[in-house]
């Protein structure tokens, strides 16, 4: 198991030039966990391809629906005091440390491609690789 960020889910569904990235993450690791902040996030990235007409409303609440799917089960409350922890001993989000805070509490590592998080937390993290 690995908890996965919301750019990850992003780009497993929404084609680009890290889709095969995350197609390769979850072929060597199908289960994935997530905070339920996940969902919040991911309806924002699709609102954004919704504006930018990337993406039809329809296609947009099918991928919401699929993620859900492919999660439902995989979704965890997180202590608000770790989180609040993980902000003060880091400059990052509490939105992100959301994320960290789930990989801590599950033994796991966050897959990410967030640059600020693979700084700030390198024995929580793991990069977004393709190989």
């Amino acid at each position: 198991m690995i908890v996965v960020d919301s750019n990850v889910l992003a780009y497993f569904y929404l084609p680009g030039e890290r889709t095969a990235a995350a197609e390769a993450l979850f072929e060597r690791d199908p289960e994935w966990a997530v905070p339920v902040l996940w969902r919040s996030e991911f309806r924002n990235i699709l609102a954004g391809y919704i504006r930018w007409k990337s993406l039809t409303f329809d296609q947009a609440c099918a991928l919401q629906s699929e993620a859900e799917s492919l999660l439902s089960g995989s979704e965890f409350e997180v202590d608000s005091r770790a989180v609040l922890e993980l902000v003060r001993d880091s400059d990052c989000s509490a939105y992100d440390c959301e994320f960290i805070a789930l990989a801590i509490k599950l033994t796991t590592k966050l897959v990410t491609a967030d640059k600020k998080l693979l700084r700030a937390f390198p024995t929580h993290t793991m990069a977004l690789t393709a190989g």
